[in-house]
């Protein structure tokens, strides 16, 4: 059940979730409780437009993307661990499987392989049921990976972990089994590795962060007046990563009060 509602209970928590919460509070308190009905409604649009500003959202990733800067050393680690999240199942009518927004984790893991970085890709990731279903991310992510250059035999899948936890445990497992204890390069989203690096070392295991999937970049252009407007409207993306970034420092503290991490 710790699944099921670590997935339930930060929905109202974000802020569309909590913008709703608020509005259905404005609703039943609008004709008996007007003055709380107008303190829910201007709560709700306040929430929205603060989540969905882009300096607000691009701030809240940036506070978790720079903690594991890119990858410029040339380190000799013993595999590539990849954790999963960055793939759709190919349920019809997709014609394969297809990648997500954070999909640049398969395809960095194979430029790491192939640059030399490590003999061995480990690929974890399963799938719950009741959120769509399919075949494990793992499965999925071999396939993507092997069309890049990277060979089955140089794969170790982990099917079964529904979370970042189950991620790490697994893949410890799987570092006994093949007796492998030298360093592991990790690659998933730049914005989670601060929560995968604690759960990783916290069970001891020698990582070194390999982040992708950068939301925010350094690249500052002057987009002048009109620019500036646009970043002060409320805007669908700038929510998205508000979101992100509420779920990532969500499942840290959690994972923290829990002893994982």
């Amino acid at each position: 059940m710790f699944l099921f509602f670590s997935k339930l209970l930060p929905l109202f928590i974000y802020p569309l979730g909590l913008s709703s919460v608020l509005l259905v509070v404005a609703i039943a308190t609008f004709w008996k409780r007007p003055k709380t009905a107008a303190v829910a409604m201007g709560l709700a649009l306040g929430i929205l437009f603060f989540g969905a500003n882009s300096w607000v959202g691009e701030g809240f990733i940036r506070s978790l993307e720079q903690q594991y800067p890119a990858l410029t050393q040339n380190p000799a680690a013993d595999a590539i661990v990849v954790l999963g999240g960055c793939t759709r199942s190919a349920h019809s009518p997709r014609p394969w499987v297809e990648v997500s927004e954070a999909g640049d984790r398969v395809l960095y893991a194979a430029k790491l392989y192939r640059d030399g970085k490590a003999p061995q890709v480990i690929l974890s990731g399963g799938r719950i049921h009741w959120k769509g279903g399919g075949q494990a991310e793992a499965l999925d992510m071999a396939e993507l990976i092997q069309t890049m250059g990277v060979p089955e035999s140089a794969l170790l899948l982990e099917p079964e972990s529904l979370n970042t936890y189950e991620n790490a445990v697994n893949v410890n497992q799987i570092l006994k089994q093949q007796e492998l204890n030298g360093p592991l390069l990790l690659v998933t989203s730049a914005r989670h590795m601060p929560r995968s690096m604690a759960i990783f070392q916290k069970l001891d295991l020698s990582v070194i962060a390999a982040p992708t999937d950068f939301r925010v970049t350094d690249f500052n252009e002057n987009t002048g007046f009109l620019g500036f407007v646009l970043q002060l409207l409320p805007d669908v993306e700038a929510l998205q990563l508000t979101t992100d970034a509420l779920k990532e420092w969500i499942g840290l503290v959690t994972y923290k009060l829990r002893g994982w991490a």
